[in-house]
């Protein structure tokens, strides 16, 4: 059951952030206590499935060989053909304007060394290297997976947010993707609940709404 006071917070913030012309993003920033982030294995990393999607339509790409090609024809916005991938490093602004409109990545499990030494070094700075599936598998599920996802990521920062939802969502089912978000760090930390200092909610231009955490 989602806790009422998170419920509480988020109908707030959503009441208090003024019209907009478009739908805006939700997100909840999280500020860490007495967590060494300079030591990258204390960093938050994690890609986290909310339970009430990200209210808009994300952008899948996938590394595929021809049998994956057909299979993921109508499944993904962009198909990359394998003999396509090492020719993507030759033209690095048209690749980073490719990976700027595509959210997540996949690609057949054998294709991924090739990735990475070609377009690692695009890839791996903007968090968006392929996840691996096993070749001539449906990517329908992991597809559909992917667009419900949303990557955690402290890097070395005390402070950092995550998108939950949009304002068009019901406060009810953004709540319960802060939950989604908040249970994930908490199992991160050393010390749990104890390590967040606090957390806010807000819409992308609207104020921010503390959380009560316990």
């Amino acid at each position: 059951m989602t806790d009422e006071l998170i419920v509480k917070a988020v109908r707030e913030a959503l009441e208090k952030a003024p019209k907009r012309k478009f739908d805006e993003s939700v997100e909840l920033a999280i500020n860490l206590n007495d967590v060494d982030l300079a030591n990258p294995k204390n960093r938050i990393s994690e890609d986290v499935i909310l339970p009430k999607g990200r209210g808009r339509e994300l952008k899948i790409g996938i590394f595929a060989t021809p049998e994956m090609q057909e299979k993921a024809r109508n499944v993904v916005d962009l198909i990359i053909p394998s003999e396509e991938i090492s020719k993507m490093a030759d033209d690095k602004v048209k690749t980073k304007n490719q990976v700027a409109r595509i959210d997540f990545f996949i690609a057949e499990a054998p294709l991924m060394a090739g990735v990475g030494k070609s377009l690692g070094v695009i890839l791996g700075p903007r968090g968006k290297m392929p996840k691996p599936i096993p070749p001539g598998s449906d990517p329908r599920a992991v597809v559909n997976n992917l667009k419900k996802t949303v990557k955690v990521r402290s890097r070395d920062r005390r402070t950092f947010q995550v998108p939950v939802g949009t304002r068009s969502m019901s406060a009810e089912d953004i709540a319960e993707n802060v939950e989604a978000v908040l249970d994930r760090v908490k199992q991160k930390l050393e010390r749990g609940l104890m390590n967040i200092h606090n957390a806010y909610v807000k819409t992308t231009m609207g104020p921010a709404v503390k959380l009560e955490l316990r």
